[in-house]
């Protein structure tokens, strides 16, 4: 019974970040804001895959990168082949470090967004030349930024729903 409470819990923060990435992102009429803005549905994915084993974590990646790459098919599979890599490292980091900190968590979610938009670039190859550098050594550390500090407020605020035991 309370397995199936933690899972309906987890679908519901879940469900909640993937509502977030399509309703709060939009938001910002420039492009230039829409770019550091949060990425809900990746930090949906390492949510999910700190708690789960490295598996299971690729395999949700796999889905969620298949999804971002239907919504922008410029570059079709460069996210289905960054996201599982995000969610694999994010499942069998938490075996390697204490993930129950709340500044090891931030790391966790500013890594693994950086991460993921330095493969979707390679692969993509959305930009090249000094485009490439400022968005692997500017933008992409900003929005990195702006997700970790998203995924913190999310664990602040369900904390109990993820058996999270906050220290600092």
């Amino acid at each position: 019974m309370r397995i199936d409470k933690e899972r309906w819990q987890l679908a519901t923060v879940f469900f909640f970040l993937v509502a977030l990435q399509f309703v709060v992102r939009p938001l910002p009429e420039d492009p230039r804001i829409e770019r550091l803005a949060p990425d809900f549905l990746l930090l949906a994915l390492l949510v999910y895959a700190i708690r789960a084993r490295p598996g299971h974590g690729a395999i949700a990646g796999f889905i969620v990168g298949l999804g971002t790459d239907s919504l922008s098919p410029a570059a079709f599979g460069a996210g289905a082949l960054a996201h599982p890599v995000g969610g694999y490292l994010a499942a069998w980091g938490k075996a390697v470090f204490f993930v129950e900190n709340l500044l090891v968590n931030a790391a966790f979610f500013f890594l693994g967004t950086w991460l993921r938009d330095v493969l979707v670039l390679l692969i993509g190859q959305h930009a090249q030349g000094s485009a490439l550098y400022w968005q692997i050594g500017y933008l992409s550390p900003i929005k990195a930024l702006t997700t970790a500090i998203a995924g913190i407020v999310v664990l602040l605020l369900f904390r109990r729903w993820l058996n999270i035991r906050i220290s600092e």
